[in-house]
């Protein structure tokens, strides 16, 4: 009997977590739980989420209150935050649950492993979404879709069960052939436009009209590219030229995850990107000049942001 899935949690709220969780709550209601910690709830609680004029008034619980495990944990945290997370959602966590991580980069799987080993967790991205959320609003012109599947390639009944409930949801979504390869395709191209996006401090726009910062953005991602043959997994020039068209249907004035951490002070997932380069750079014996570079730059950029950040609570202070 194919299983199914009725209970839902959902671990980070931010653009990502609100847009697809705005749809999910629509058809399974309370039985989608929200994690999160007490000053959150109460911040969230007051006003709902705004997401594209609808409020939604999610179901709240805190990390520490005892519950019962759910069959689904969808995880939409950044990378820095994916240890709590962990530990964080412990409480829902059953024999049979299923993780469906939508984290930047080639590595979250392989943490969540560490910790459930037993557990299906299944490779997972999102591709395509141009939410932005500021305050308790957010707003998307496009909300791509959700890539996931098995690394044996198989269709399983978790599988199976994902692709149902999404169907139920409305949550466009595709089972490729091969998601280790797609997920090294989302890689390449988040190496490439998040990092010089954050950089540039540049909207979509900059990249759909100015040669010179298209051309610096695939050269981040040639260098993905040259590493994947290493690593087996062979993408090649068309993986980046398939990017294009997707690069042009999202909204000019949008902007990606790096510059909005960028632009907000916080930490960007600089490290998951250039530095996983770098790192598979250096194992590999691949050059990878420009992220080289942005390992260097972004960081800076950071350290720039909190100064500032600094400087003005001093004036608001005096």
């Amino acid at each position: 009997m194919t299983r199914t899935i009725q209970s839902v949690a959902m671990i980070g709220l931010g653009a990502i977590g609100a847009a697809y969780g705005s749809r999910l709550h629509k058809i399974v209601g309370n039985r989608l739980t929200v994690i999160a910690n007490e000053e959150r709830i109460e911040r969230y609680s007051k006003t709902g989420i705004d997401v594209e004029g609808q409020t939604v008034h999610f179901h709240y619980i805190t990390p520490e209150a005892e519950a019962v495990p759910v069959d689904l944990i969808i995880i939409a945290v950044k990378n820095a935050e994916l240890q709590e997370a962990i530990h964080d959602m412990k409480h829902h966590v059953g024999p049979e649950t299923i993780f469906l991580p939508l984290l930047n980069g080639i590595s979250s799987e392989e943490e969540i492993a560490v910790v459930y080993p037993d557990n299906p967790i299944l490779y997972s991205m999102c591709v395509g979404i141009d939410a932005i959320r500021s305050g308790h609003q957010v707003r998307f012109s496009s909300i791509g879709k959700i890539c996931f599947g098995e690394k044996d390639k198989s269709i399983s009944d978790n599988v199976k069960a994902v692709m149902e409930l999404f169907d139920q949801a409305e949550i466009p979504y595709d089972v490729p052939e091969d998601i280790w390869r797609t997920l090294w395709w989302k890689f390449m191209f988040n190496v490439g436009i998040n990092q010089t996006s954050a950089v540039l401090r540049a909207p979509y726009q900059v990249f759909q009209t100015v040669p010179a910062a298209h051309q610096w953005m695939e050269a981040a991602m040639y260098e993905v590219v040259a590493l994947s043959e290493k690593a087996g997994v062979h993408l090649t020039e068309a993986d980046i030229h398939s990017f294009r068209p997707i690069l042009a249907k999202l909204a000019p004035e949008g902007k990606t995850s790096m510059l909005q951490d960028v632009d907000a002070g916080r930490k960007t997932e600089v490290e998951y990107f250039a530095g996983k380069v770098c790192e598979l750079g250096r194992k590999y014996g691949v050059p990878t000049p420009i992220n080289d570079q942005l390992l260097q730059i972004i960081p800076i950029i950071e350290a720039i942001s909190d100064a500032e950040l600094e400087t003005l609570k001093e004036q608001v202070t005096v």
